[in-house]
């Protein structure tokens, strides 16, 4: 290949390992709305309504939630998702309602960290004014 010419890429989907990828997809619809897709026992995507972007979600026998903030001699934090919210305190709301939790440690205004039911960390933030 030369310098010159590039293969095309696009990111369609972001995989999450989870504890139960069934009752964390089932989570990330509460949060997100949309369409689960794939519906098998250990493996289900899921069509985010707004932005088409999939969320697929497979189940690892072993899986060992990550630590935020980190920790020294924990799993850390990998990568987290960004969402952003017209209102971060209704954006909070709702995601408590839909199963998740406020992390205790937030480190700025207009951001909030939470956690998904696997221990996923991921942000509410509002376009700063």
């Amino acid at each position: 290949m030369s310098d010159t010419s590039q293969p095309t890429f696009k990111l369609t989907e972001v995989v999450v390992d989870a504890s139960n990828a069934q009752a964390l997809g089932a989570f990330y619809q509460r949060l997100l709305g949309g369409e689960l897709h794939a519906d098998e026992p250990d493996w289900v995507m899921l069509r985010e309504a707004a932005t088409g972007l999939t969320l697929a979600f497979g189940t690892e026998p072993d899986y060992v939630p990550p630590t935020w903030p980190d920790r020294s001699g924990g799993h850390g934090m990998m990568l987290h998702l960004d969402f952003l919210v017209d209102d971060l305190a209704e954006g909070v709301a709702h995601a408590v309602d839909a199963g998740a939790r406020l992390a205790d440690h937030q480190p700025q205004d207009d951001v909030r960290v939470m956690f998904d039911p696997d221990g996923h960390p991921f942000c509410l933030w509002v376009m700063p004014d």
